[in-house]
């Protein structure tokens, strides 16, 4: 497994952005991939997951009804559509990729890691 995630950058709060999370070493579709964001000073905060076959998924608090995570297992790729973006969602956003088919909330239960996409949203 190997992630790549892109698609960040600068948008004006209320705006929308769409991360994406490609696994360009992908042997099978069995693995949950779960979004992270870690902002500056602050400790790394769940943000959604999705179950292997992408019919679960969960979201963190501060998430819910903004963003929808979604997944390609055809394109290797789980996508983080992110909606009226608020200034506090401003953060490095990491994607993660399981070694099982659960999505766990924790980031111990993820094995592997992409490199971050920033995402500055501003006021």
């Amino acid at each position: 497994v190997q992630l790549q995630a892109s698609g960040g950058g600068l948008v004006q709060a209320g705006g929308s952005m769409r991360l994406s999370c490609t696994n360009s070493r992908r042997t099978s579709s069995n693995n949950a991939v779960g979004w992270f964001r870690q902002a500056p000073g602050k400790e790394r905060e769940f943000v959604a997951t999705i179950f292997w076959n992408g019919g679960s998924t969960n979201y963190g608090d501060s998430v819910k009804g903004r963003f929808t995570i979604s997944r390609d297992n055809a394109l290797n790729t789980v996508y983080l559509q992110m909606n009226s973006l608020k200034p506090e969602d401003t953060a490095v956003y990491y994607c993660a990729a399981s070694r099982g088919s659960y999505g766990s909330s924790s980031s111990r239960g993820y094995q592997y890691w992409g490199q971050g996409t920033q995402v500055t949203v501003s006021s």
